[in-house]
């Protein structure tokens, strides 16, 4: 093995967590750092646009692309998984909204033993990362390397919607990441002058002269070896070659909710049981790798909308190539935009210590409501429905638990993901709570010249059981996968509280698989918290 192929730290996976790791170990210059990224450089102009998130989602080549298995409570329906498979994994097609979750969270996580992880723990960590361009109180930072700016949409369907929710008795609130998070509000985004600002743009770019950080791409990390229970190394494919890279210090896993532990399988690190049915030798038996995965379900909730000014404005041909361009060279106009700005954090009930429900609102049409979606080169048809409004509505603490699985000792065949949505009968009571509570709001006379018939599911599902039905039918993924590789002290504990593996010396996980409990919101934030963290441990030989 020569000299060059071995690093005192090496990073498997260029995500939300991966990039902030690579570039807050890689300062110190005595620390040779390799970063390791299975998809391809994030070159493409169109990540930039925060519009084009949709088609993002649906281009297979930077996205691993995956499904989950019939999913037995909805209707044995296999739900898209779309992953980031690029540098800045899922932040450099994700919906770039900035959600830390709540105060609450955090402190349940302490709670179950992490010390550490309270929220008066994170909020500076939080902080560090931050550059916000307006806010400057004590919830917020400047001067990070993260970008964070206040929506930018100027259509009035977000103010008539936020109006709508303060008539029917709702706060309105500025700032979910400040004092409280329960209201109605505008989202806050990872974008900086109009453009996507993944954690590629904002903790690698910077740094990619830095001579003691090697960054590969197109790389298929294999499986991590470990001797005498302490990691030597990775086995890595490099256009389509197997190499080995040493470590001298530590390997952080950084791989994301599915890869992470689909690689500590590959490893022999997991179920002893489950392993030997793929013939894989056992290294250490974790029964907890794979499992307590959670996900924000929700489903779309769509109203036609009798006057001309929604998203569908927007998307004549002519338009969208004018939008384009001048997103792209002056980082303005309807392209810079992302369609889901509003929304809402409410409690089902005032009893709650914090909100159960998050709403995103889009002025538009979503695709995924099952209903005709503008196309510039189709002829309009009589009966279609062109402007409109959308409203996806989810509990942010699903009791629903799934896991992954392997589907082979193959590191290129995709793992089994069940996700289990709407197993638990209080997911769906909650999510049911959830609709009532936005066609009331919906239903308020701010909305009414704004308001035409309900699309979806439609004014005549209005008993639970129907509703029921409708959602097991309809619930679709947030894309908020967390939790197989759970922190926590108990006997499915994958990590300590400081992400350090059980069991093997010289290996921690720091993504969004090591949360034990989902954050309540949009995980992408939480998930860069945890990569500045873990370095900062690191960093202070915890």
């Amino acid at each position: 093995m020569s000299e060059q192929q071995k690093f005192d730290y090496i990073i498997v996976g260029a995500g939300s967590a991966g990039c902030v790791v690579a570039n807050r170990l890689s300062k110190d210059c005595n620390n040779k750092v390799l970063l390791i990224e299975a998809g391809g450089k994030d070159w493409n102009p169109f990540f930039r646009l925060p519009m084009l998130m949709g088609k993002l989602f649906q281009m297979g080549i930077h996205n691993w692309k995956y499904y989950t298995e019939p999913e037995p409570y909805l209707n044995g329906r296999s739900l898209y998984w779309p992953r980031g498979k690029v540098l800045g994994g899922t932040s450099t097609i994700n919906g770039m909204i900035y959600v830390r979750g709540n105060k609450l969270d955090y402190d349940r996580w302490a709670q179950m033993g992490n010390k550490g992880w309270s929220y008066e723990d994170v909020l500076p960590i939080f902080k560090k990362s931050e550059n916000h361009e307006t806010r400057t109180d004590e919830f917020h930072g400047s001067g990070g390397e993260l970008q964070v700016c206040k929506a930018r949409s100027d259509n009035i369907l977000h103010d008539v919607f936020i109006n709508a929710g303060v008539e029917a008795g709702y706060k309105k609130n500025d700032d979910f990441n400040g004092q409280e998070q329960e209201g109605m509000g505008r989202y806050d985004f990872n974008i900086k002058k109009g453009k996507r600002w993944s954690t590629s743009s904002a903790f690698l770019k910077s740094i990619k002269n830095r001579k003691n950080l090697t960054v590969i791409t197109n790389a298929l990390t294999e499986n991590i070896i470990v001797k005498n229970g302490k990691t030597i190394g990775v086995n890595v494919i490099v256009d389509g070659k197997k190499k080995v890279f040493e470590v001298n210090k530590e390997i952080i896993l950084s791989a994301g909710t599915v890869n992470s532990p689909q690689i500590l399988l590959l490893s022999g690190i997991g179920p002893a049981a489950e392993l030997a049915e793929h013939n894989i030798k056992s290294v250490v038996d974790l029964p907890g790798v794979g499992k307590n995965m959670q996900d924000h379900v929700d489903c779309v909730m769509a109203w036609e909308c009798p006057k001309p000014i929604s998203l569908y404005k927007n998307l004549r041909l002519d338009k969208i190539i004018l939008s384009v361009l001048k997103g792209m060279l002056f980082g303005k106009g309807f392209a810079t935009t992302f369609p889901y700005e509003s929304g809402a954090l409410l409690k089902s009930r005032e009893a709650l210590a914090s909100p159960d429900i998050q709403y995103h609102f889009m002025p538009g049409l979503e695709k995924s409501a099952n209903l005709y979606i503008p196309n510039p080169f189709k002829k309009k048809q009589a009966t279609e429905v062109n402007h409109g409004f959308t409203i996806r509505i989810g509990p942010v603490n699903p009791t629903s638990h799934g896991e992954i699985t392997l589907a082979s000792n193959n590191p290129n065949t995709p793992p089994k993901i069940l996700a289990n949505y709407l197993k638990t009968e209080f997911d769906v009571k909650t999510i049911i709570d959830g609709i009532k509570i936005a066609r009331n709001i919906i239903g308020q006379s701010v909305m009414d010249e704004f308001r035409g018939q309900e699309l979806a599911p439609g004014a005549e599902f209005t008993s639970d059981e129907d509703l029921t039905d409708w959602l097991r039918s309809n619930s679709l993924t947030t894309f908020h996968p967390v939790g197989t590789c759970k922190m926590g002290d108990d006997p499915m504990a994958v990590v300590d509280e400081n992400l350090k593996v059980h069991g093997i010396e010289g290996l921690r996980v720091a993504d969004a698989s090591i949360m034990p409990i989902i954050t309540s919101g949009n995980t992408h934030a939480p998930t860069v918290m945890i990569g500045e963290k873990v370095a900062e441990m690191i960093l202070k030989g915890k």
